[in-house]
């Protein structure tokens, strides 16, 4: 879940990048980096850390002129997450290459399904890797295939991958945005004082003032030159199944994703689950940040008071469900989240989250509540419960640390959360709710998003799982 941003021809690309990440933090806080064509050669720039930490220096940015560059905000889901910086920054990208056509940079969002796969035939062909991202299997696939220029070999590359994937790649003379045959990550082409740009979100593009122009389309490959831009796919048997839970959690609320505003679909979610699982109660408290839009959605329907500073948040702290480890999850959790204890003294609480998925982070909310002096405390989730593991570019690779997993019912999930959790009830939306809430009708012979984490559907090929 990676963020990724490129602009091409416009005075120092790096700091209109730089503010582009920024506005992209939330897609991930490992590490960043920029590369820029200096009008010579494309330098290239990552650290560990947020934007915020190097911007402040801005010697990291006078390093770094040109007119054109792409940018990258890790989440790792694929690579080494420990370590020392060194080992961290050498997964960090945007990663370049030489080929015989030049130098090619790239940065990407998402997961390939069948990278190890590939990386095995590369290395017995004698290709050898500088990291162990699945990025770098996609960089050197494309270096390496047939074509008679770098658009006919992505053209012959880019249908060997599987997975998930958003693409932006610089060239000296290009920019190039691809999103994958499904469409699961979400990536967006806009234009800003007639210089053209991509951006995993909208919330990107504003931020630098550009205009949203559309998204790149899944199976897409969109060129940026001197010529103007040039369209072409490179899979026409696209079967689009964007990230559902794009719209409940990942993007940003001032985002439009898939053509939807993703405030509206999250108070949509929150009148629906008021629908589906009413209660009696005195209050109703979002867990900050992400929950918010779904409880005030909830409060509306439900005509129960909203109270969005029942938890205080340090905003010194960023997102935690993005860290790399559970332990660095709960320490940050510690620290971000306080109860604001006379807002809650007496009263019967409704807690509303945007999702439930290891049940470490709400157990222990739950228990502050109690803590505090909440009467009743009763769960509302804005997301079905999640069951199946994420390879598309979520980390929860693993079954195993999933808490709805062992459960085969809706019920024997709510049982284990009133016991496991403690709260007095629990909700969460149902399937063909979530669905309606982002504007599309349920039909399992022909969905509209991919929900693999909540049905074990998954719309891409699991190659390197099935050759374990």
């Amino acid at each position: 879940m990676c963020g990724i941003f490129g602009i091409y021809d416009v005075p120092d690309a790096a700091t209109v990048t730089a503010a582009g990440l920024h506005a992209l933090q939330h897609r991930g806080q490992e590490a960043f980096g920029i590369g820029v064509f200096d009008g010579r050669s494309i330098q290239t720039a990552r650290k560990i850390g947020l934007v915020s930490d190097s911007l402040s220096r801005r010697d990291f940015l006078d390093a770094l002129p040109g007119s054109s560059a792409i940018g990258h905000v890790r989440y790792s889901t694929v690579g080494k997450k420990d370590g020392t910086d060194t080992e961290r920054t050498r997964n960090a990208q945007p990663l370049f290459t030489t080929t015989m056509f030049g130098e090619i940079a790239i940065a990407h969002n998402g997961t390939l399904t069948n990278a190890q796969t590939l990386k095995h035939e590369l290395m017995e062909g004698g290709y050898t890797f500088q990291s162990d991202t699945d990025t770098e299997v996609a960089l050197k696939l494309i270096g390496t295939a047939r074509g008679h220029n770098l658009l006919e070999r992505m053209q012959n590359a880019l249908p060997k991958l599987e997975g998930s994937f958003a693409f932006v790649l610089l060239t000296p003379k290009k920019l190039i945005g691809v999103r994958d045959r499904q469409g699961i990550r979400p990536l967006v082409f806009g234009k800003r004082n007639g210089a053209y740009l991509f951006a995993s979100e909208t919330c990107a593009l504003d931020v630098v003032g550009a205009e949203y122009v559309r998204e790149v389309n899944p199976g897409e490959i969109f060129i940026i030159d001197s010529d103007g831009l040039t369209s072409r796919r490179f899979d026409d048997d696209t079967q689009p199944r964007p990230c559902i839970f794009e719209l409940a959690y990942f993007s940003r609320p001032d985002s439009l994703v898939y053509g939807c505003s993703v405030t509206e679909v999250r108070k949509n979610i929150g009148k629906i689950l008021a629908q589906e699982h009413p209660v009696q109660a005195d209050v109703v408290i979002p867990i900050p940040d992400s929950g918010v839009p779904a409880a005030h959605g909830y409060a509306q329907e439900s005509n129960i008071p909203f109270e969005p500073l029942g938890f205080v948040r340090s905003h010194y702290v960023g997102r935690t469900f993005i860290e790399p480890g559970q332990d660095e999850r709960m320490e940050k959790i510690d620290m971000k989240l306080t109860v604001n204890r006379y807002l809650v003294v007496g009263k019967d609480v409704v807690l509303v989250d945007d999702s439930l998925v290891r049940g470490n982070t709400m157990r222990l909310l739950v228990t502050r509540m109690r803590r505090a002096g909440a009467r009743s405390v009763h769960l509302r989730i804005a997301y079905p419960p999640w069951r199946f593991p994420c390879f598309g570019g979520i980390d929860t690779p693993t079954a195993e640390e999933l808490f709805a997993h062992n459960c085969k019912t809706d019920e024997d999930v709510t049982q284990k959360v009133c016991k496991e959790i403690g709260a007095d009830s629990v909700g969460f939306i149902s399937l063909v709710g979530l669905y309606t809430a982002c504007g599309e009708v349920y039909d399992k012979d022909n969905l509209a998003f991919c929900d693999a984490c909540l049905t074990g559907d998954y719309p891409m090929k699991l190659v390197d799982q099935e050759n374990m």
